[in-house]
């Protein structure tokens, strides 16, 4: 469910410049709306290093909390590059990484002291682990009542299948997506990556900074509950609210929309794909000018989108037979010409090489030797206030715990007997 360390003290583009368009040289660095923020993240895998990513991004400093031995389950995700795990690299960028067992006594001890100086703590632990720890967070503020609590779990801290444990997969097919998900002749399909945990882990990352936002105004701070599935059902919603006011279950539609037509993905001569999206009427008409066929809006059954969307097998095949008839550089020339929403059909070879993203969103993760020079998206945002984030090399299982813990108040001959019991590693 989540995941977490660090990535690169100089992080830039592809094509060489500051990733955070830093401030001229001499200049003050502008600091992140989050600086001065202290994160501890006892979440693994996915959701809460997601989240605790994205709080790290814009100023927060986070610290993650990995069991001394194995570390993180992410460490062994592939694709990996000499042992790294390249995922677990992109959630965990400038994160610090402190050792501890926290199924042992002398390690829930070491987190509620580290609890204790923090502003956020975040988990995806199931429901009702923290307290049977003695973690809640009716403990935890007792020590610190400004604490924002974030945690992310398959199903929520409440309700039926509140114990029940979840991952991305589960709660992409439970919301509703995977039903709707394909083509009427294929299974509900589940995407190949981490779609629930990551919309899962971007919402706690709001809820926290929400959190953050009412304790300035109140000083208390809050529990933040997040469950894998509510994020994603939120986007689908229309489905439901459909259902509910008609009675009709939405099925698997392809590319379209069910809402709206012309739209889809289509192949270009040259075997290339591209996409289009007249979801109004406006760009409907701009499309068939562009396609020079601007008689088919006086044929009746495609002269509005809801006449389009029942006749849409044939107007689809109208705009498909055009799109195959020439090259994908050629039909997007077109359709840019006339602004037509439009797109190439990246893979990952046509992102690195595009001009906009590297200018924009690529970022150069480096400090890591087993890595080597390797991309990764920055932040899923950019603010005119903040130079953006650095990033520093991927943390070993517990690099920082004598230095986190040092800093907590624990003396040498503390952490050294605490090592030589298997409590800390590092």
């Amino acid at each position: 469910m989540s995941d977490g360390p660090s990535v690169s003290e100089d992080a830039t583009t592809a094509g060489g410049a500051s990733v955070d368009a830093s401030p001229a040289a001499g200049a003050t660095r502008r600091e992140g709306p989050l600086h001065g923020i202290r994160v501890l993240e006892l979440g693994t895998m996915y959701a809460a290093p997601t989240c605790g990513r994205m709080l790290r991004d814009f100023g927060a400093e986070v610290t993650k909390v990995e069991d001394p031995g194995a570390g993180d389950y992410a460490r062994q995700w592939t694709p990996m590059k000499n042992g790294q795990s390249m995922g677990f690299a992109r959630l965990n960028a400038g994160k610090r990484s402190v050792g501890i067992d926290v199924r042992s006594e002398a390690g829930r001890d070491l987190v509620r002291r580290l609890a204790a100086d923090v502003d956020v703590v975040i988990e995806s632990f199931r429901p009702g682990r923290l307290e049977a720890w003695g973690l809640g967070y009716d403990v935890l503020s007792v020590d610190n009542p400004r604490l924002v609590l974030t945690r992310v779990s398959g199903f929520g801290q409440t309700g039926p299948y509140s114990g029940k444990p979840g991952f991305g997969t589960v709660a992409e097919t439970g919301s509703g997506f995977a039903f709707i998900n394909g083509w009427p002749e294929t299974p509900p399909t589940s995407p190949p990556f981490g779609f629930a945990d990551s919309i899962a882990g971007i919402s706690a990352a709001m809820g926290t900074a929400m959190a953050l936002y009412r304790r300035e105004r109140t000083g208390a701070g809050d529990v933040v509950d997040v469950a894998l599935y509510e994020p994603l059902m939120f986007i689908i919603g229309d489905m439901i609210i459909n259902y509910t006011g008609t009675g009709f279950v939405q099925g698997r539609v392809g590319n379209g929309t069910g809402s709206a037509s012309p739209r889809g993905v289509y192949q270009a001569a040259d075997g290339k794909w591209l996409s289009i999206a007249a979801s109004n009427q406006g760009i409907a008409i701009r499309l068939f000018h562009a396609m020079g066929r601007p008689d088919i809006l006086e044929d009746p059954r495609f002269a509005t989108n809801a006449a389009r969307m029942e006749h849409n097998d044939a107007i689809q095949a109208i705009v498909s037979a055009w799109v195959a008839a020439r090259p994908r550089h050629e039909v997007l020339a077109v359709l840019d010409e006339h602004e037509v929403v439009c797109s190439q059909v990246n893979d990952a070879s046509d992102i690195v090489a595009d001009p906009h993203f590297s200018e924009r969103t690529l970022v150069e993760l480096t400090g890591s030797e087993a890595l080597g020079r390797v991309l990764t998206p920055g932040p899923i945002l950019h603010m005119g206030g903040y130079d953006g984030p650095v990033y520093a090399g991927v943390p070993t299982i517990g690099e920082h715990t004598d230095e986190v813990l040092l800093a907590a108040g624990l003396g040498q001959a503390e952490l050294d007997r605490l090592r030589s019991e298997g409590v800390i590693g590092s």
